[in-house]
């Protein structure tokens, strides 16, 4: 098939992303991919028959990536479609799973795996077996809230009980989920426990990245969820050194990756296989309750291929706002002060540099940090020494997801963006006020 300036996305995995599965597109280089997003996490975690503990966007091809480069893919906008959604802290389900509750669920009574459901009702108990009606859901709230959002989906506030339950009688409707999307809503359950809490919405992608090169559920494409499939007793298992080489970490669940943003993301199967999903109307640094809000959305994304751009794991070029205070480029003023200064001490030159942040993953915050550190190292050429003081002084680590997903941003100076080939996109956002 000839490629294609638009795809538009509306359909879904049922968890697994395949590298061999067909991908829609091919999208062409420098085109665009449009999709309706599903919620994220409660909702597939709320569905055994889903396998990944989310329901992700079915990949896109994306004309002449191959095995080796990187595809650098442009937020141009996020929308927000859902009304309202429901979230909050879990528990899992003792022998509703094998192994993994979000990946290998199974009816406790009759034991079927993966089983379709059935609502009855609403309330924590509603989500059925269809084989035996047993209650089947592998996760219940500890703590949870329903929260809806005003007409420009500029704040939210949650709700008390008869709201709740309110929602939840039609679900599918506030939380407006795609036609093609076979996960059950999470405001079924109708949660209460906060009322009249206000929140300012402020939407991002949680998953946004390329297809790993062997099977992966989509919520464990990163090294800390991931770390579950490491001689898991489910079909899904795998080895520590599949790991680290098939992963390509896009769930990333970083709230600075929202519109405006940039993701280089590296390409590990023919074609890259660009997907999303996983949209939250807001989160702070880390998502420490475990989820947040889930919701539906329209997303355009623009891509382009960057040939011969090896790397392990996804780049971020976040809004400036975004960057770390030290991590912003220098205004005009900035660096006369700074040349002043260098003359004075007899220093002859200063380096030009520009923001970058290296996304680490792992099973805890240090090894994530370790593996951010490490891919900043190998990229630019320089010792991972080199890479701490350079984050210390000219940038920072921020938290994307406890327990392991972190940012590595800091300054890099030109040449070493230019022998790295990132020069030329990195100028392009951040080189409007340097000299």
């Amino acid at each position: 098939m000839p490629a294609q300036g638009t795809v538009y996305v509306d359909v879904f995995t049922d968890g697994i992303l395949d590298p061999n599965e067909p991908m829609l597109g091919p999208v062409k280089n420098g085109g665009y991919i449009v999709a309706n997003t599903t919620p994220g996490c409660w909702g597939p975690m709320l569905t055994p028959k889903l396998r990944g503990g989310h329901e992700v966007t079915k990949p896109v091809s994306v004309e002449g990536a191959e095995v080796g480069d990187a595809i650098a893919i442009y937020i141009e906008s996020i929308r927000v479609t859902s009304i309202a959604t429901a979230s909050g802290n879990d528990r899992v389900i003792e022998g509703r799973y094998i192994g993994d509750p979000f990946v290998a669920a199974k009816c406790p009574v009759c034991g079927t795996l993966y089983p379709d459901t059935k609502i009855e009702g609403i309330g924590p108990d509603a989500i059925r077996c269809a084989h035996c009606g047993a209650e089947i859901a592998p996760f219940k709230f500890t703590h949870g809230y329903t929260i809806v959002f005003d007409e420009d989906h500029r704040v939210g506030v949650t709700l008390h009980k008869e709201a709740a339950e309110k929602v939840a009688r039609d679900g599918r409707f506030y939380m407006k989920t795609p036609e093609r999307s076979i996960q059950n809503p999470v405001v079924t359950l109708a949660p209460h426990d906060l009322v009249g809490t206000m929140a300012r919405v402020r939407p991002f992608l949680g998953q946004l990245g390329t297809t790993p090169s062997i099977p992966f559920p989509d919520s464990h494409n990163a090294g800390d969820f991931g770390a579950a499939l490491v001689d898991a007793p489910h079909d899904y298992r795998i080895s520590e050194e599949d790991l680290i080489k098939h992963r390509t970490d896009g769930h990333m669940d970083i709230n600075r990756v929202r519109e405006g943003a940039v993701v280089i993301a590296p390409v590990k199967v023919k074609g890259g296989g660009v997907y999303l999903g996983d949209m939250h109307a807001m989160q702070g640094d880390g998502e420490i309750a475990g989820h947040t809000t889930d919701v539906s959305g329209i997303v355009t994304l623009r891509v382009e291929v960057l040939k011969g751009l090896n790397i392990e794991g996804p780049i971020l070029l976040p809004n400036v706002e975004d960057l770390p205070y030290l991590a912003r480029p220098f205004t005009q003023e900035e660096r006369a002060r700074a040349e002043a200064l260098a003359a004075r001490w007899g220093v002859p030159a200063l380096e030009t540099s520009y923001p970058i942040s290296f996304v680490g993953t792992g099973r805890t915050l240090n090894e994530a940090t370790e593996n951010g550190l490490e891919r900043a190292a190998r990229v630019l050429g320089i010792s991972v020494p080199e890479v701490l003081n350079r984050a210390t002084i000219t940038g920072a680590i921020e938290i994307g997801r406890h327990p392991g997903v972190v940012t590595v941003t800091f300054l890099a100076p030109e040449p070493l963006l230019e022998r790295a080939g990132l020069l030329a996109i990195v100028k392009a956002r951040y080189g409007w006020d340097q000299a």
